[in-house]
């Protein structure tokens, strides 16, 4: 007698386990251990320590973040986690190498792999530059910081928000140090003025020397090279101008845009591949505003998107649009002090922001502690997803059943 036929199941793999990617694997995996047994989900990731990407410009003066296991925070989820480095895509025979050694096959596939500071930009900065990709870099330059035992300088190359926040922080917590900011455009330039006019008086009063206009061509052992011949020392620099994306996109054949971001429809998924969903920094998203910028408060609505429409799909229901606005503009000047620029959905600013003391509560309590609402995510009900925006979360329609 035949055995009873048996359904097979869907395989998803979600590549990276950052803010983008642990947001749609936790939302699959909400979906999925109770309701959908035919729907296997593995996530792929370098490391098995989850990346507080918004704080390590703290973890960057020696301060101690909390050690977030990415097995743990999927733990009981029914998730597969596999530890390696994604080395090739084959988008055809829709299969990822790991390690160079591990194959997964995969039905649908999560590119989650988020941007990297873009060191190679400038020649040096690779070799003389530190960077605040992950935990390690940051600890590497924590101990540097503590090397120069109070009597150097520290140029920070790049004015948007990391650098500010790093230039801060270093300042705060290094104050005999000399700390340099350079940038092309005037930190806090998107901002309205009362919020600019706050960044900058906090820069001031923590000894920061900010030099506006200031375009970086070479970085070398000693000093910081500018355009038009003239050298700035330091002891240490700190590179946080520009970001780029993995190579692996591209040569897997999907379409990708001039910065290699996997271009997207509609529904976030590939327009070459349709079968591969691209969220994070790792896709480019128009919206009607224009292409999205990677934030984390873009990224993890993009993950849990991505997951809900995947699991419209394999009930043969039609995919939604993925509609985002922006919201806000947190900075950090130190532990003691803040500004947050509210903004208009095309991240514009509104005349309304926070400071002081009422900024530093609002961005440490809403936008600085993804975990718990991955916690919450595993747990929610099929009929839509939550994430943080303004100090409360907000529900998404986007049923899934």
């Amino acid at each position: 007698m035949n055995a009873p036929h048996q359904r097979q199941r869907h395989h998803v793999v979600v590549l990276g386990a950052g803010y983008a990617g642990m947001a749609a694997a936790t939302q699959l995996a909400a979906r999925t251990k109770r309701r959908r047994a035919d729907v296997a989900v593995t996530v792929v990731n370098g490391r098995e320590r989850f990346t507080e990407r918004m704080r390590l410009h703290m973890a960057a003066t020696g301060q101690r973040l909390a050690e977030l296991s990415v097995p743990e925070l999927l733990d009981g989820t029914g998730t597969r986690f596999v530890r390696g480095w994604v080395t090739a895509v084959d988008a055809d025979a829709r299969t990822v190498r790991v390690d160079d050694e591990l194959v997964l096959r995969y039905d649908t596939l999560v590119y989650a792999l988020g941007g990297v500071a873009d060191a190679a930009a400038v020649p040096g900065a690779e070799d003389h530059a530190h960077t605040l990709d992950g935990a390690q870099d940051a600890e590497v330059l924590a101990d540097r910081l503590a090397r120069l035992d109070g009597d150097g300088t520290v140029v920070v190359c790049g004015g948007g928000l990391t650098g500010v926040e790093s230039a801060a922080e270093i300042a705060e917590r290094h104050p005999s140090l000399d700390v340099v900011l350079l940038g092309r455009a005037g930190p806090g330039a998107a901002m309205n003025p009362r919020a600019r006019a706050h960044l900058r008086a906090a820069l001031d009063r923590l000894g920061v020397r900010v030099r506006e206009g200031a375009e970086v061509v070479k970085v070398l052992p000693g000093s910081v090279e500018l355009a038009g011949g003239e050298s700035v020392p330091a002891d240490a620099v700190l590179w946080t101008s520009g970001t780029r994306v993995s190579p692996l996109a591209a040569a897997a054949g999907l379409t990708v845009d001039e910065r290699g971001r996997v271009v997207v429809d509609a529904a976030l998924r590939s327009v070459s591949h349709p079968e591969v969903y691209a969220v994070g920094d790792a896709a480019a998203i128009s919206q009607g505003y224009g292409v999205m910028h990677g934030t984390c408060q873009g990224g993890m609505p993009t993950g849990v998107h991505a997951a809900l429409t995947i699991l419209r799909v394999l009930a043969g229901r039609r995919p939604r649009p993925f509609r985002f606005g922006y919201y806000h503009t947190p900075v950090s000047l130190g532990r003691g002090d803040a500004v947050v620029q509210f903004t208009r959905p095309d991240d514009s600013p509104r005349r309304l922001c926070l400071t002081g003391r009422a900024a530093v509560w609002y961005k440490e309590t809403v936008t600085a502690a993804p975990w718990p609402t991955y916690g919450r995510m595993t747990k929610l009900p099929a009929s839509g997803a939550f994430w943080p925006r303004g100090g409360r979360f907000t529900r998404v329609r986007n049923d899934a059943r």
